[in-house]
């Protein structure tokens, strides 16, 4: 496939799960369980257009590259087995590693905690000509801190900052963030897997009936799904809140891994395509050097 042709699919692939004013966007209006117009059962035409879109990505990588004037922020949140690592894994495949870093946040560490919780994302910001990836973010203050409040407290906020309007108060500090990074050439886009209680249930037993799938279980896993109500609330109203043009977010079907991935690989592709990403041009000299090295080394053995 052209790349022409895999940038206008691109568009119209990822254009129903975009979401750039969240006032009105409720998590129900995204199926979990949608496929789009693609049959599920025809998974091989799916592996087909995913390997298509790899290849158009990793060119559009290589153009963001020696451009060198823009850099490409991708935030994956998630609940718990929605698919954010294969899904990294599978898009990113053709893409030249020297170009992309992939960082994955934990829980804060102790020196994390004695900055502002933007600290240590701000020090993983990707550099121009580079995509960096965030496998959970400051996001996570949305979502996790808020589900969780008594996690403020390790963070040791003087008690008059701690008050009902913090969430908000965290989500316009978040907008104007990205408001920021995007007038500085850093692309953000920002991808929550919406997975159904009833697939995270399956792939859990999944987890549990594999041996080789063992060490992806945690017992917290279980403890976390107590909580589904307040995620899927705290996660709407993170969206609503920071959704925008300059940043939007892509609620991506999750309960079929083969879709998630061609939704990520289009809304990629399209917003790389967006920024008219050209080689450098090249000056008089180096056009007569290139010459000078083509006739030497075609006369020389």
């Amino acid at each position: 496939m052209k790349l022409e042709d895999a940038v206008t699919s691109a568009r119209a692939f990822a254009a129903p799960y975009r979401v750039t004013k969240g006032r009105q966007f409720r998590l129900d209006d995204i199926d979990p369980d949608d496929t789009g117009n693609l049959p599920g059962e025809d998974k091989p035409a799916a592996q087909e257009a995913l390997v298509s879109g790899v290849a158009a990505l990793a060119e559009l990588q290589e153009r963001l590259y020696a451009d060198n004037r823009w850099s490409l922020l991708l935030i994956f949140q998630a609940l718990d087995a929605a698919g954010k690592d294969s899904a990294i894994k599978h898009v990113m495949s053709g893409v030249n590693p020297q170009g992309c870093r992939v960082t994955s946040f934990k829980a804060p560490s102790s020196e994390e905690l004695d900055h502002d919780y933007l600290w240590r994302s701000v020090k993983e910001l990707p550099e121009r000509g580079q995509i960096g990836i965030f496998n959970r973010s400051y996001y996570e203050e949305l979502i996790v801190v808020r589900v969780h409040p008594g996690l403020l407290e390790r963070q040791r906020i003087p008690g008059s900052l701690v008050h009902k309007r913090i969430w908000k108060e965290r989500a316009e500090d978040i907008r104007q963030f990205e408001r920021y990074l995007a007038h500085n050439g850093v692309i953000v886009r920002k991808f929550y897997l919406s997975i159904s209680r009833k697939e995270q249930r399956r792939r859990f037993l999944e987890r549990l009936d594999k041996p080789d799938k063992h060490w992806k279980f945690s017992p917290n896993d279980l403890r976390e799904r107590e909580y589904w109500k307040d995620y899927m609330r705290a996660y709407e109203d993170a969206i609503r809140r920071t959704a925008s043009r300059h940043a939007p977010w892509y609620v991506v079907p999750a309960d079929h891994k083969w879709f998630t991935r061609l939704v990520v690989a289009a809304a990629i592709i399209e917003t790389l395509d967006s920024l008219d990403l050209r080689y450098p041009p090249l000056d008089n000299g180096l056009k007569r050097e290139i010459e000078r090295a083509r006739r030497e080394l075609q006369t020389k053995k």
